[in-house]
């Protein structure tokens, strides 16, 4: 099934083709406790699909703390192979985190810039996704030096059909008008798309339009959605992120944000 991915943004104005591949973030349980141990896994590929390919390696891997701290995490970890959707392995990345304080844990991936041949261009990924460490506290903790997808509904304890809300931002450069607040600034107008994963090829794939979902950002960079399913789902925004040469020949490069999140099945 031929399958392009599109995200528009606002900052530049420009609309760019996207090969159907997004980098996939996910712990072994979207909840612990204090002291408990928990795995993430990070893939590539195409998420409702479940057709994966060779990750590369990340270029670092941190955790934002609900006490205010950083972490990181980038040694940890350790190169695996996973089932990729043609029956063959694929490499994939794995670590393990282990929350001290009680409180929502932000993880943080920063990926290398990956070359998509299909649409000849680069693509530069920031990934989060959010543990929920017994206590409702940080969940919209913003990464201040990142373009991302902020949360404003909390990205847990979801029920299918539920509303869901987050701001699109991008980082302030200091000197940017009177304002000497660095914190980021909303992204009006950009268009969000949000798709589920699922853990095992489906039988049956339906038509591109009930793959993945799309939305926009108002003037305030805020976008409303829902998941009509329990599962993972990613959001993610782009923007334009200048050029990048490669065999003596620039090509786009293009930064996205991608926030992970769950949704409970109904009881």
């Amino acid at each position: 099934m031929l399958r392009g991915t599109l995200v528009l943004v606002v900052l530049s104005g420009l609309a760019a083709d996207l090969g159907a591949h997004y980098n996939i973030l996910l712990p072994s349980s979207p909840a612990a406790k204090k002291g408990e141990p928990v795995t993430f896994t990070y893939q590539w590929g195409h998420p409702f699909e479940h057709e994966l390919f060779d990750a590369p390696s990340p270029a670092r891997v941190l955790v934002l703390t609900p006490d205010g701290k950083r972490q990181e995490l980038t040694k940890s970890l350790e190169k695996i192979k996973v089932p990729g959707g043609d029956g063959k392995d694929v490499t994939a990345f794995r670590f393990t985190y282990t929350p001290d304080v009680r409180g929502d844990h932000t993880i943080v991936l920063h990926t290398p810039p990956i070359w998509l041949e299909e649409s000849k261009e680069y693509v530069q990924d920031i990934v989060k996704v959010v543990l929920h460490v017994q206590v409702q506290k940080s969940w919209d903790t913003p990464s201040d030096k990142d373009f991302q997808v902020v949360p404003l509904t909390r990205p847990y304890g979801l029920l299918p059909g539920m509303t869901f809300q987050g701001r699109v931002a991008v980082p302030r450069i200091r000197g940017d008008g009177p304002d000497p607040d660095l914190t980021p600034r909303p992204v009006a107008g950009a268009l969000i798309e949000f798709e589920r994963y699922h853990a095992a090829k489906p039988k049956e794939l339906p038509e591109d339009e009930l793959i993945t979902f799309k939305t926009k950002t108002d003037a305030n960079g805020v976008f409303t959605c829902s998941f009509p399913d329990s599962a993972w789902w990613c959001v993610t925004a782009q923007r334009d992120a200048g050029t990048r040469e490669r065999d003596g020949k620039p090509y786009p490069l293009r930064q996205r944000a991608t926030l992970w999140l769950h949704v409970d099945a109904r009881k």
